[in-house]
C-alpha cells in the first residue's frame, strides 16, 4: 500500500465546505485543532462562555486564519459540526445548555475523563461509562461521535510542524456521521481517520490518553498511534 492509498480516504465524504465550532477552544487542545482546521480551509468558531475570551483565544492563533470567536451557544448554533474540548469538570453541564443548539449536529466529543496525582494520569470512572456516552445521553437529538483524543496540543499548535503524523480512532454508532468525522482528520496534513467501533468502546480509547501521557513523560515525547494493515 502506497502511502497515498493509505492517508487518501476515497470512499469517504467531501467536507471541505464545513464550518467547525469549538466548544472549549480557548484551551491549548481547542486552539489547536481550530488552528489545523482553519489552515486545511474550513471556517472554525471557538466557543466560550464569553464571546470576548473566545474572541482572544482565536486572535492569538495570529497567522491570519478564518477563526472568529462567540459565546457557546452562537459557536453551536452556527456551525455544522461541533467539537467538544471542554474540560471534563464541566463536560455534562455545558452540553446540557446546548441542547437545542446541538440538535441534529455532529457532536464530535474529544474529552478524556483523567484524574491526576502522584502516581501520574489516570482514567476516571464515569456513571454512563464515558465521556463520549455521556454526551450522547444528555444529547439525546444529536449525532455524538468520539474521536481526536489522542492528539497532542503542543504538535497541533508548533508552527514548525507541518505534517501530525498519526491515526485518529472515531467511535460511533452513526455511519454517516463516523464517515464526515474520518473525512474531517483527513483534511489535516498526515492524520488520518479510522473508525473504531461503536460509542460503547469509547471508554478504553479515552483512556488510553493517560497509557500516552505516561510515555510522553518517560520520553519527553508527544505520541501519538498508528493502526497498521488498514
Amino acid at each position: 500500500m502506497t502511502e497515498q492509498q493509505r492517508t487518501t480516504p476515497y470512499d469517504l465524504p467531501d467536507v471541505s465546505g464545513l464550518t467547525i465550532g469549538i466548544l472549549g477552544g480557548t484551551g491549548d487542545q481547542g486552539k489547536g485543532l481550530a488552528r489545523r482546521f482553519a489552515l486545511a480551509g474550513h471556517q472554525v468558531i471557538i466557543g466560550s462562555r464569553k464571546a470576548e475570551r473566545a474572541q482572544q483565544a482565536a486572535d492569538d492563533l495570529d497567522e491570519g486564519l478564518p477563526v472568529r470567536g462567540a459565546e457557546n451557544p452562537r459557536a453551536a448554533s452556527e456551525a455544522d459540526v461541533v467539537i467538544v474540548a471542554v474540560p471534563w469538570e464541566g463536560h455534562k453541564a455545558t452540553l446540557e445548555s446546548l441542547r437545542s443548539e446541538l440538535a441534529g449536529k455532529i457532536v464530535v466529543d474529544c474529552v478524556n475523563p483523567l484524574g491526576f496525582d502522584k502516581r501520574g494520569a489516570f482514567p476516571l470512572p464515569v456513571e454512563e461509562g464515558s465521556a463520549a456516552e455521556q454526551a450522547a445521553a444528555v444529547l439525546s437529538e444529536s449525532r455524538v461521535v468520539a474521536a481526536f483524543h489522542h492528539v497532542s496540543a503542543v504538535l497541533l499548535l508548533d508552527r514548525e510542524v507541518g505534517e501530525m503524523e498519526l491515526d485518529v480512532l472515531v467511535l460511533g454508532d452513526d455511519r454517516e456521521a463516523t464517515d464526515t468525522v474520518q473525512a474531517l482528520a483527513a483534511r489535516i496534513p498526515g492524520m488520518r481517520g479510522v473508525y473504531g467501533g461503536r460509542l460503547r468502546n469509547a471508554h478504553q480509547i479515552e483512556a488510553f490518553t493517560a497509557n500516552l501521557i505516561s510515555m510522553n513523560r518517560r520520553y519527553k515525547a508527544h505520541a501519538g498511534i498508528r493502526i497498521t494493515d488498514v
